[in-house]
């Protein structure tokens, strides 16, 4: 059975989601300001911790990631924090529908 989980945190003018499906093949995304940059799929249920890396835009751009690990709990597997210059916040899971 697939499963989904969302991640979403609004940093200053930027929005931050990390969108994970997970099934045969596990796919993860990392969408700034609505644009995907960066992707990773892997067979199987998925290899934690992982991290994905992109930028904010800005003059100078911002480096920023995203780090996904399994918690142990059924009703919320995964966590996600989001790192951008060295400021680390949870990134809340959102509903999926």
């Amino acid at each position: 059975m697939r499963q989904r989980h969302s991640f979403h945190l609004d940093r200053g003018n930027h929005s931050v989601t990390v969108n994970v499906r997970s099934g045969w093949i596990t796919e993860t995304e990392l969408l700034v300001d609505g644009k995907e940059l960066a992707f990773h799929r892997i067979h199987g249920h998925g290899a934690y911790p992982l991290t994905l890396s992109a930028q904010l835009a800005g003059d100078p751009p911002v480096p920023l990631s995203v780090r996904l690990e399994r918690t142990g709990a059924p009703e919320h597997p995964l966590v996600c924090v989001l790192d951008v210059d060295g400021a680390v916040q949870p990134m809340p899971e959102m509903t999926v529908r």
